[in-house]
């Protein structure tokens, strides 16, 4: 079983043991593909995958285009990793925290990307993006990477509000070439900021990037709201505020407003063409991963 400490240590290695299970059942890459810029249209032939057909032209002329691209040969990824405070939970020895799930799931991408002999880049961020790396294919890089995220696995995250909006600004901004933008956080940011928030991964997709969201909570805890009948005292892991409260007292409500917050989440990156993966901190890593790639290998 693994041990959620030993992550500061030995990242890559675990990492690289987590994407050896499930690389053998992926018929291609499961992010080539993405990378492509229309060309031209071309007169249906019968035999043509329908999935090209334009059909915004066929409305208008009555005729059947295929769409024709031109396919970028290496893929750019740029991993954000949210390591604000919230993302430490849970401070539990036992369990995996959402950063611990969040870095060792960057990891693993970072092993399939180095695989594809592709170039990548990686931002951490909390209040601001404090690290942000160029966009390289050099294995020396991808070591780099890794190491940089051990380092934020032990990164001094006390009372560190989440400021997602202006690090996925600033990635927008400096990622000039078209690439796949994979994003880990909790999205508990702020509710003044939800709207930038969601302005920000617009802004993204406005720049043909493709964006992912790993959408990670703790689902019996922070959306079911499973707690003992008996007092606790909750503690806002970012601005420090503390309340004391009898769990039952809230609990239909708390429900009803994190499910209301779930599914505007889930309808604003179905509107901006955003795939979000929502992860539950109960399924393993390679569980995620093996469910996600497996999907989108399918899909391209």
């Amino acid at each position: 079983m693994l041990k959620p400490q030993s992550l500061t240590e030995n990242l890559e290695l675990i990492a690289k043991q987590v994407v050896e299970g499930f690389i053998i059942g992926l018929h291609k890459s499961p992010f080539h593909g993405f990378s492509v810029e229309f060309a031209e249209h071309r007169l249906y032939n019968q035999g043509d995958p329908l999935r090209h057909i334009d059909w915004r032209v066929y409305g208008r002329t009555d005729k059947l285009f295929i769409k024709r691209f031109e396919e970028e040969t290496n893929l750019r990824c740029c991993l954000v990793v949210d390591t604000s405070s919230s993302m430490h939970y849970p401070r539990d020895e036992k369990k995996m925290s959402k950063l611990q799930f969040a870095c060792l799931s960057a990891a693993g991408l970072l092993q399939l990307l180095k695989r594809q002999l592709d170039a990548a880049c990686l931002a951490l961020f909390d209040e601001d993006i404090y690290y942000l790396s160029d966009c390289r294919s050099a294995l020396s890089h991808y070591r780099m990477l890794t190491n940089e995220l051990e380092k934020a696995l032990q990164h001094n995250a006390e009372h560190k509000r989440t400021n997602a909006a202006a690090a996925l600004h600033q990635v927008a901004e400096q990622m000039h070439k078209r690439s796949l933008v994979v994003v880990f956080s909790d999205m508990m940011d702020d509710s003044d900021n939800i709207e930038e928030l969601f302005s920000a991964l617009q802004h993204l997709r406005y720049n043909k990037h493709e964006v992912i969201l790993f959408h990670i909570t703790d689902g019996k805890q922070e959306l079911s709201f499973e707690f003992e009948n008996r007092p606790y005292e909750f503690v806002d892991m970012e601005s420090g505020e503390r309340i004391k409260l009898q769990p039952q007292q809230i609990k239909d409500e708390y429900i009803k407003r994190m499910k209301t917050f779930q599914e505007m989440i889930e309808n604003r990156c179905h509107q901006y063409r955003i795939d979000r993966v929502a992860v539950d901190l109960s399924e393993p890593v390679e569980q995620v991963l093996n469910s996600f790639l497996l999907k989108r290998n399918k899909m391209l």
